[in-house]
């Protein structure tokens, strides 16, 4: 075995390594043997010289043993997950969790917090009155089993060398390399006990990947990679120019999210969430296709099996399930502000960026991990690109504690609407499929 700074130069110098040789630096890393400044060093030479396929799936391997598998086996039937790149105003899991489940498929699932201009599904979670995000692995197993779901953040039990990794990497300008963004996911995923995963790959303005060429290359490896690790995963490409659905914040997308439980919810919402649904029931063995998966989806929403699984959930894991039928109960800042068009003409842009960065402004995300979010503050998007609109109509209504505290975003929050003369084409939703259909 080549020495640990031997292994450094070697990937400097765009050498392959050997799996037992990633094992073996990630569990140096863990036990203090490697220190912080050398993994940065690593990491350094990885975004530039990359790895393979089969280096990524040994890095995945590594990560993820450096902590807990949970063991889910007791919960009969395949596992199916979902997890999204992030975007601005995506609370699809908050609805898609109970929807599967409700249909028959177990989803456990392991959500993140919001940092930077991207919102966090445990953020939205806990604006519902005491739900816990933090349980322990039994619990969480107990749920799954009980429920059909549970929704819970990263242990420090679950792939803790990634975490780690994760921070030096945020500090050192290397987060936006595919074959550490591909273990990084990968590891927590295949760490929460899974048969499968179905991806939401957001490409745009408000994702993380702003071009197609670099989603599609993302999609493409988090697909091979968690197929050489042997499980099932398929990949979606969809549209993050502009937020998806009208609410952006914690309190105000839970609303929504729950809405399309109620059989509501705005089109590109519902589209995403029933797209990514069906793939789950397809994976998960319960449907024969698209067409059987989305009937199976719809029943479950009309006969109110989906809005009683939240229901459930939402108990067993301490919250009031009540928000589910009454969404008023979760609390939304009084005080409103609206933003106007400052003329005619049509909506031809909607800059999901600018809007996730206004929100994050006016408290409903952070911008360092420690932060606290506020759960009641928050942005209702009501132009949406290709609307004809009239001078003083409303764009966007801001929902903030006091209207001072809307000051310093509105002038942000104007400038991210951009009105011509004429209509662009319509941008479709669904982008891509991985591998294609």
């Amino acid at each position: 075995m080549r020495t640990l700074v031997e292994l450094i130069a070697a990937k400097r110098d765009g050498e392959t390594l050997a799996a037992a040789e990633i094992g073996h630096l990630v569990a140096s890393f863990a036990s203090g043997a490697l220190a912080d400044y050398q993994m940065t060093a690593w990491l350094m030479a990885v975004f530039f010289r990359g790895l393979d396929d089969q280096e990524t799936v040994a890095l995945t391997d590594a990560m993820l043993y450096s902590g807990r598998v949970l063991d889910l086996s007791a919960v009969p039937g395949f596992k199916v997950d979902k997890h999204s790149t992030g975007g601005v105003g995506d609370k699809v899991s908050i609805a898609l969790a109970p929807l599967v489940a409700a249909c028959g498929v177990p989803v456990p699932m392991v959500s993140g917090r919001g940092l930077g201009h991207t919102g966090g599904t445990l953020d939205k979670l806990e604006a519902i009155p005491g739900f816990s995000t933090q349980l322990s692995a039994a619990d969480f197993a107990r749920i799954v089993g009980e429920v059909g779901c549970c929704m819970i953040g990263q242990t420090a039990e679950i792939a803790p060398a990634d975490r780690r990794m994760y921070a030096l990497r945020d500090v050192t300008a290397t987060v936006e390399c595919i074959p550490l963004i591909v273990a990084s996911i990968l590891s927590k995923k295949l760490a929460e006990g899974i048969d499968g995963l179905v991806l939401d790959v957001k490409v745009g303005r408000g994702a993380f990947m702003k071009t197609e060429r670099d989603a599609r290359a993302l999609a493409e490896a988090l697909v091979r990679v968690g197929t050489r690790a042997g499980k099932k995963v398929v990949a979606l490409l969809t549209d993050m120019e502009a937020p998806l659905g009208v609410a952006v914040g914690n309190a105000v997308e839970t609303r929504e999210a729950l809405d399309v439980l109620a059989g509501g919810g705005p089109p590109d919402l519902v589209e995403c969430t029933m797209r990514l649904g069906a793939e789950m029931l397809v994976m998960g063995g319960v449907a024969q296709g698209n067409a059987d998966a989305g009937a199976r989806l719809a029943r479950a929403i009309a006969t109110g099996a989906a809005a009683r699984t939240a229901e459930r959930m939402i108990a067993a894991q301490g919250g009031d399930p009540r928000v589910v039928g009454d969404r008023s109960l979760l609390e939304v800042a009084r005080e409103e502000v609206v933003v106007e068009a400052a003329h005619d003409g049509y909506l031809v842009r909607v800059d999901a960026l600018a809007i996730g960065l206004a929100a994050v402004a006016m408290g409903a995300g952070r911008t360092r991990a420690d932060q606290r979010v506020d759960p009641a503050v928050g942005l209702y998007i009501d132009g949406r690109p290709g609307m004809r609109v009239t001078r003083g109509q409303a764009l966007a209504r801001l929902r903030v504690r006091s209207k001072e505290d809307a000051a310093p975003v509105v002038e942000r929050v104007a400038g991210s609407f951009e009105v011509g003369d004429a209509p662009r084409a319509a941008r479709a939703l669904l982008l891509g499929r991985f591998p294609a259909a």
